[in-house]
């Protein structure tokens, strides 16, 4: 019997997840348009690998945008099923103290994505590189372009995973958004996620402390509340605790709202603990370093974003540290963004990750509208969509 042929069109994390997935004896070809597969996949090693969050079952997708196919795809395959899967492919991991996972100490980004390639060499996938993906004929037949000459897929099945429209030199430049959206299928525009924030700072503020980390921070936006570290920057915020909030700046800049976030400058401190430090001294503004524990970098923020009267009077000044409200212009752009939001509808699929319009069709990782904080998510939501379209092939050969 013929085997069953599989094309998968984006050879990033989720496509070669994907691959190295399916069952043995399918005909698997992988078209990607860049010299090699996975770039994606090194260049966001760079930056702390962490491939995943303990988050299992249940909890897990609360971490993510609201959909009940994502959901039911995080829930069967979850962060232990990911861990058990690399550990297959040879890949030990463990849980750092902020609940990332991570490859042991010693594994290399590359050393990952080898493992993942080499078992997808294994089952006989074939790598096409170079190839891209240009649209649909029409019989909305995918057509691949390769050194200028244009070529009709023909096989079983279709797997698009392209991503969004985010790092576009790794390939990622969301091209492929308008080639669907001609053939019917219903699409969000693409949005900057997990991203720095552009706020105007005075000009004396930023020549001071342009590139100063602030540690032990917390940021707040529309009732979310997240500590970790942030750096300033020429023109606002990134970071840890920046990233997590930039979806909810989003919102509200789509509601037509002016955003902005709270900054928690003492997260380890009640406003009655610091405001116990200080009661009954005589104190003037020139010792809120001293008293309170603050760096200059820490006065210059409250200075410029209160008032003199607030900045002076001790209880305001101690509110203004648990909350300072900072107004924020906008969003970095795309190109900048770790992710993005946007892409085809998640309501135009089945359960199994098919089209509707085109059940050989499937789509997964980025190029479908949803969202999810660093730290992991990203990743496994793309392991956990490869997992439930394998599942339906090893179904299907069975």
């Amino acid at each position: 019997m013929k085997p069953i042929t599989i094309a998968i069109i984006g050879g990033g994390s989720a496509g070669l997840a994907l691959a190295s997935m399916l069952p043995q004896g399918m005909d698997i070809h992988i078209f990607e348009k860049e010299k090699i597969a996975g770039r994606k996949f090194l260049v966001a090693g760079k930056g702390g690998f962490n491939l995943s969050h303990e988050q299992t079952k249940e909890h897990l997708p609360n971490y993510y945008t609201p959909h009940p196919i994502l959901k039911r795809a995080l829930q069967a395959f979850d962060t232990l099923s990911t861990r058990d899967w690399l550990k297959d492919l040879g890949v030990d991991t463990y849980v750092g103290s902020s609940g990332r996972i991570f490859p042991i100490t010693g594994i290399k980004p590359a050393e990952v994505l080898k493992a993942i390639k080499d078992r997808c060499m294994e089952k006989g996938v074939q790598f096409h590189h170079h190839h891209s993906f240009s649209g649909f004929d029409e019989q909305m037949r995918p057509i691949i372009l390769h050194q200028e000459e244009k070529t009709t897929l023909h096989a079983d099945y279709y797997v698009f995973s392209m991503g969004g429209a985010s790092w576009s030199k790794t390939g990622s430049d969301g091209s492929w958004l308008k080639a669907f959206e001609s053939i019917g299928i219903r699409s969000q525009p693409f949005g900057a996620s997990n991203c720095g924030l552009n706020i105007e700072w005075n000009e004396a503020f930023v020549q001071e402390y342009e590139g100063k980390p602030l540690k032990n921070i917390a940021i707040s936006c529309n009732g979310k509340y997240i500590k970790g570290e942030a750096l300033i920057t020429e023109y606002g915020l990134e970071g840890n605790a920046v990233y997590p909030i930039s979806s909810l700046v989003r919102e509200q800049i789509q509601a037509g709202h002016k955003p902005e976030i709270g900054l928690d400058l003492k997260p380890h401190n009640s406003i009655e603990e610091l405001e116990k430090k200080i009661k009954g001294k005589s104190i003037k503004s020139k010792h809120y370093a001293y008293i309170l524990n603050l760096d200059k970098c820490a006065l210059a923020l409250v200075k410029q974003w209160t008032d003199k009267a607030t900045y002076l009077q001790t209880d305001s000044f101690v509110k203004s540290l648990k909350n300072l409200r900072i107004p924020v212009s906008s969003l970095r752009p795309i190109e900048e963004a770790i992710s993005t939001v946007g892409g085809i509808d998640m309501d135009e699929l089945n359960p199994d990750f098919s089209l509707k319009k085109c059940p050989e069709y499937h789509l997964m990782g980025e190029m479908l509208d949803w969202d999810a904080p660093t730290g992991g998510y990203l990743l496994q939501a793309c392991f956990s969509m490869a997992a439930r379209i394998a599942s339906k092939f090893k179904t299907t050969i069975s």
